[in-house]
């Protein structure tokens, strides 16, 4: 299998990929309640942030890549990968409730997912899509930490109906995580 296919067969494993690495979060868990309120809040940020992210694009969710437009505003004048930035808060503050061993595989684990192998492969596909536009929009904008201040970038189209059609999906997914994760308080 060339790298190009593993890019691409992870890519459409993705959401199965996230469950699996939470469900090892999940079992691995042994929570304290000195890092319960950093987790939740670092769980509402990443939640927030994918609400800002999900409203700026048209689509998102599917098995292939694809792009009607290269997104530039909001969330994606900070990085460009917003979406994948709220998994990475919601995911580490998933494993920094369930204790320092957890946090060390989450971030192993999310570099290897999204830094090694989905994101290079999303970013191949923008590349051709879009050439030297998305060249320069790489040079001013950090992939996942913010390079610089966006300025008159933040201000873009944005639709609350995209929001709640794609990403209440992922809210649910959140909110029954976290429970899930609380109830090893219990267990």
């Amino acid at each position: 299998m060339t790298r190009d296919a593993l890019r691409a067969l992870i890519f459409k494993l993705r959401g199965g990929l996230w469950t699996a690495l939470y469900l090892l979060i999940l079992l691995l868990a042994s929570p304290e309640k000195s890092r319960l309120v950093s987790s939740l809040l670092l769980v509402a940020l990443g939640q927030l942030i994918r609400f800002w992210a999900s409203g700026c694009i048209v689509k998102y969710r599917g098995e292939k890549v694809g792009a009607e437009q290269l997104v530039t505003w909001g969330p994606y004048a900070f990085v460009r990968n917003p979406l994948y930035v709220g998994n990475g808060l919601i995911g580490f503050g998933w494993a920094l409730l369930a204790g320092p061993l957890v946090v060390a595989l989450f971030l192993t684990s999310f570099f290897l997912i999204y830094r090694v192998w989905i994101v290079p492969y999303e970013e191949s596909f923008l590349e051709k899509k879009f050439g030297e536009a998305y060249s320069a929009y790489c040079q001013s904008t950090g992939r996942f930490i913010p390079s610089s201040w966006p300025g008159d970038r933040l201000h873009g189209p944005y639709d609350w109906t995209i929001v709640w059609r794609s990403e209440r999906h992922s809210l649910w997914i959140t909110l029954a995580g976290t429970a899930l994760l609380l109830s090893r308080f219990k267990w």
